[in-house]
């Protein structure tokens, strides 16, 4: 019966994936929605054998750990060196304001989240410096309670809804009273277009035999990176774990036949899709109801409180409205939406910084995320 489950756990998202191109009100949910609502239902109707807690574990640990290089492996650093001194600027003021908001939702929500406040600080952290990746990489190595990582994340979702929706409507012409407009450049270089979320041609032999390399790839830094379980307490483990297997991937996105094999960010995506699934079939409907209302406010205070501090820095500093939000909707909601809150702004040429800022968040969110979380945690009482 365990078996049974494994392959669901494997193989139903690629049936979600399917159906969220097949009918666009699912695609609007999001595919890793739909992973977390069923698996969710499943964990908690009571259909799962007896002890399959012991299969879940390290099917949610492999997953994350696959997805990491596969997904930093499309990276161009190399990118990084064509924004505009101000672009990382803006970024580097995003990064420094969920620091500081973070730090500080940690003091103001400890006696209301319990002794886990600090790994939820760290995950806020890298999820709004780098998105989805980073979430589930920290509170991997953190070994979070997954009711509480589960419920920091749907409160997420539905706060980062109304977040890009303020961002889309109303939030530029507020802006404009604080920030500069954007100027655009002389001449615009080509517009490049980028589809974080198709799986078009994927089996096509020109693109699933390289793929099948760089996730052999994949593989092999997963064992590499798991080495520290033979030498390391496994707290201690599962943090260098982590940490060793991020490395590697952005190090082999450095060897240009790796960085442009087609689809490893899709692959990538995909086992995220399986780890959502796992992870929530071992969250707890009850705990989740309780802990909701309480998250929901933290995530609420993080998202919009970082937003706010980093119009007022930019300000002083003179940074345009149009960067701040593509910088910011990079840090907060990770470069797959970039191209669409570029197109509710009218401005193609952010596009390139949005994406490469994102993709910036997506390499230092990791550390970042769980350096923070120990400095607080060592903190004294």
């Amino acid at each position: 019966m365990a078996v049974v489950f494994v392959v669901f756990f494997l193989l139903f998202p690629a049936l979600v994936i399917y159906l969220c191109r097949t009918f666009s009100f699912l695609d609007k949910i999001g595919a890793v929605v739909i992973c977390y609502i069923v698996g969710a239902l499943i964990g908690n109707a009571g259909i799962l054998p007896a002890g399959f807690d012991k299969v879940q574990n390290p099917l949610m640990l492999v997953n994350i750990c696959l997805a990491l290089p596969l997904m930093f492996f499309s990276l161009d650093i190399k990118r990084w060196t064509r924004l505009a001194g101000k672009s990382i600027l803006s970024f580097a003021l995003q990064t420094l304001s969920i620091v500081i908001i973070a730090t500080a939702g940690f003091f103001m929500f400890r006696s209301y989240v319990g002794p886990e406040t600090w790994k939820i600080a760290g995950m806020f952290i890298g999820v709004y410096t780098g998105g989805t990746i980073n979430l589930g990489a920290i509170a991997t190595a953190l070994q979070t309670d997954r009711t509480l990582y589960l419920a920091a994340h749907t409160s997420d979702v539905v706060v980062s809804s109304v977040y890009l929706l303020f961002l889309m409507t109303i939030g530029q012409k507020l802006f404009l009273k604080m920030l500069p407009p954007f100027k655009p450049a002389a001449e615009s270089g080509p517009e490049e277009t980028f589809n974080f979320n198709s799986y078009e041609g994927i089996f096509r032999k020109e693109i699933s035999v390289p793929l099948l390399g760089a996730f052999g790839l994949s593989l092999l830094i997963f064992v590499v990176g798991c080495l520290a379980f033979l030498v390391l307490s496994e707290d201690t483990a599962f943090v260098v774990a982590i940490l060793v297997i991020a490395t590697l991937g952005i190090a082999f996105s450095f060897v240009p036949g790796i960085r442009n094999i087609k689809m490893t960010y899709q692959l990538g995506n995909y086992f995220i899709l399986v780890f959502s699934l796992v992870v929530s079939s071992m969250a707890n409907i009850n705990r989740l109801i309780a802990t909701a209302p309480v998250m929901l406010v933290y995530v609420t205070f993080t998202l919009f409180m970082c937003l706010l501090l980093h119009v007022m820095f930019s300000s002083f500093l003179k940074i345009d409205a149009d960067t701040v939000i593509i910088t910011s909707v990079a840090g907060i909601c990770s470069p797959p939406l970039v191209p669409m809150v570029a197109s509710a702004l009218k401005n193609r040429e952010i596009v390139i910084t949005g994406v490469v800022t994102g993709i910036i968040g997506w390499v230092i969110g990791t550390y970042l995320g769980i350096g923070v979380a120990y400095l607080l945690h060592n903190l004294p009482v």
